[in-house]
């Protein structure tokens, strides 16, 4: 009974604090641009250790040049990583962009899948990226674990879990299911304007009555 009335209380909090975020960032949206499932896939790989900014310099002439699966599939991977270079890691990145094509091709006519599980079966993808095309492109709901929304997460006081996947299942079981999506984008702004990793703007912040960090635990 304990352990219910905390995740219950836990559940009321998370709906005030999502209902608070909608008003600070009504326009929150995926900051990877995009224009359909491929382009989303491909810039989310590029993403890794990389910022979003970053890969929106990147993926225009990379889309120019490959702007489907069977494009990139055929691509040679050193002009892949000439063009991704900028992104870091871009060696491993090629071969991920190539090959995740090349099964796109062989598995899925050359179109991205909204299963979960075949889309972490391409290479390159883990949970995350597969939630970021589920809920983005799809309107599935889905938790997306980045390093702002399980950095927040644990500063609110709703996870002490530093696995992304434990994460990500203890959100869900605290967020009604039609707010997974728009929640991710919502911390994630949140995160990148106010509570940040190492000097959390405390005092502005419009949650801070609702942090146990600042404000009273409501947990």
């Amino acid at each position: 009974m304990a352990q219910k009335k905390v995740v219950s209380a836990r559940r009321e909090r998370m709906r005030e604090v999502i209902r608070l975020l909608k008003l600070e960032y009504p326009d929150a949206h995926c900051a990877l641009h995009h224009r359909n499932a491929f382009e989303l896939l491909v810039a989310t790989i590029l993403s890794a250790q990389c910022t979003d900014e970053r890969v929106n310099l990147v993926t225009p002439k990379l889309f120019h040049r490959f702007p489907d699966a069977k494009s990139m599939s055929q691509a040679s991977l050193s002009e892949l990583e000439k063009l991704i270079q900028s992104t870091g890691f871009y060696k491993n990145k090629a071969i991920s962009l190539k090959t995740t094509a090349g099964l796109l091709m062989e598995r899925h006519e050359g179109q991205v899948p909204s299963d979960l599980e075949a889309l972490t079966a391409l290479r390159g993808v883990g949970r995350k990226t597969a939630n970021v095309i589920r809920g983005t492109i799809f309107g599935l709901p889905a938790i997306v674990v980045d390093t702002h929304v399980g950095r927040l997460s644990r500063r609110l006081g709703f996870t002490r879990h530093h696995d992304p996947v434990k994460v990500e299942f203890e959100m869900m079981e605290i967020t009604e299911s039609a707010d997974w999506t728009i929640s991710n984008h919502l911390l994630i702004d949140h995160g990148r304007a106010v509570c940040q990793a190492r000097k959390p703007d405390c005092g502005s912040c419009v949650l801070k009555e609702l942090c146990p960090k600042v404000g009273v635990p409501k947990t």
